[in-house]
């Protein structure tokens, strides 16, 4: 199975058991885009009843979120929605740029 069957199994396994709070750790990392963001659509009914952290490094796997927790080095240097975060923390501006800069350079 390549990485990302693995990760929708383990996904699909989760789902099953309908947790109260869903941990993704860089669960959408090895997903193409379309494919981790038809996975996250589909996850939103399935999980509105619980809480979900979502750790990631992909923009677009965590720009909707209700709220983005930022580090650097080990601390905490922003906290807030995707459009806040892009005014008020030059951290992530550079991360959303550097992606938006491979996205148009692929």
């Amino acid at each position: 199975m390549s990485g990302g069957q693995r990760q929708r199994l383990a996904i699909a396994r989760a789902l099953i058991r309908r947790p109260s709070i869903y941990l993704f750790d860089d669960s959408f990392s090895a997903l193409d885009l379309a494919t981790d963001a038809k996975l996250r659509a589909a996850l939103a009914p399935a999980t509105r009843d619980a809480a979900v952290i979502v750790v990631a490094q992909r923009m677009s796997t965590i720009i909707g979120a209700d709220q983005i927790l930022v580090l650097e080095q080990g601390a905490v240097v922003g906290l807030g929605k995707h459009d806040d975060l892009l005014l008020s923390c030059p951290t992530y501006a550079e991360i959303v740029e550097s992606q938006l800069a491979i996205g148009a350079a692929s």
